[in-house]
């Protein structure tokens, strides 16, 4: 592997219960960090995310009341670290660094086949390609649920067209009729992305509208989860890049989880926690609750 793209381990170590990896086998799940905020338009700091939460990991509970599973009970967890992101002045340099590495590390692997599967930790949004565009090549009838206060569906913001607010653009340049997109949280974004999502029934409006949408998915049917933390109400979770108010709750969540674990859940990334915004840590223990449910319901 090219120097530039091998894997770092963090400094925190690696999150509670998982052994440090540096490669994908057969049967296991990972964990890697994407530590990328160089598009963020708002406030910055996400970049810090994926280590805060390995940190806050070794000081909450193993064990969910809310799924009844424990980390201490499952097998094959492994941390791979983060992908280097370079720190140089050209944001879109730097994030495709990260993004290389990432390809790279899936490179020769079928995540299907060999029942691989992966939570991404960003970061801002936009680090969510490199995942979404691997599980959808992995996968030709994926079910992608996007929870996130924005639409993220321009082509390009700021001069970036890789930016966190057109990730879903992005992802939709490598769906395909058989793959759907199910949106759900959003608040926020142009007129534009609103007749889009209208005209293609991508949004639920509602938290029983979208529930009924993931329940009504076929049990067999692949699943992947891309989260932007921004989707909880900022009341509840303020340490994020673009918080907008009328947000979700944690126990909406929890909705979602109990589902998502009796379906076939294959993937997830979780963005947008920015630790610095909020010095009390309670968005990062918020976050670490949230990667703990999505970890214990992917190993269900």
């Amino acid at each position: 592997m090219n120097p530039s793209l091998e894997l770092i381990l963090p400094e925190t170590g690696p999150y509670d219960f998982f052994e440090p990896s540096k490669d994908l086998s057969p049967s296991g799940t990972y964990l890697v960090g994407f530590g990328f905020d160089g598009t963020a338009c708002f406030r910055k700091g996400t970049r810090l995310g994926p280590d805060a939460i390995r940190k806050v990991s070794t000081g909450i509970e193993s064990y969910s009341p809310y799924l009844d599973q424990d980390l201490e009970d499952c097998q094959n967890l492994y941390d791979l670290g983060n992908v280097p992101v370079l720190e140089t002045e050209d944001q879109e340099k730097n994030w495709q660094n990260g993004t290389d590495a990432f390809f790279k590390l899936c490179e020769g692997h079928q995540l299907k086949e060999e029942k691989i599967k992966i939570v991404t930790l960003g970061g801002e949004h936009s680090i969510s390609y490199a995942p979404l565009k691997i599980y959808l090549k992995n996968y030709s009838n994926l079910v992608v649920l996007h929870l996130d206060a924005h639409a993220d569906l321009r082509d390009g913001y700021e001069g970036y067209h890789y930016s966190h607010a057109s990730i879903i653009r992005r992802a939709l340049d490598h769906m395909t009729e058989d793959h759907e997109l199910i949106q759900y949280g959003i608040r926020s974004g142009t007129k534009e992305e609103y007749q889009w999502m209208k005209e293609h029934k991508t949004i639920r409006t509602s938290l029983g509208e979208f529930i009924e949408s993931v329940e009504a998915i076929d049990d067999q049917r692949p699943v992947y989860l891309t989260l932007d933390l921004d989707y909880f109400d900022p009341s509840f979770l303020p340490g994020t890049g673009t918080p907008e108010a009328g947000g979700e709750t944690f126990h909406s969540f929890i909705k979602l989880m109990k589902i998502l674990k009796k379906k076939n859940f294959v993937g997830a990334d979780i963005v947008e926690l920015a630790p610095t915004i909020d010095p009390t840590g309670n968005s990062d223990v918020f976050a670490t609750k949230v990667v703990r449910e999505t970890i214990l319901a992917l190993n269900s």
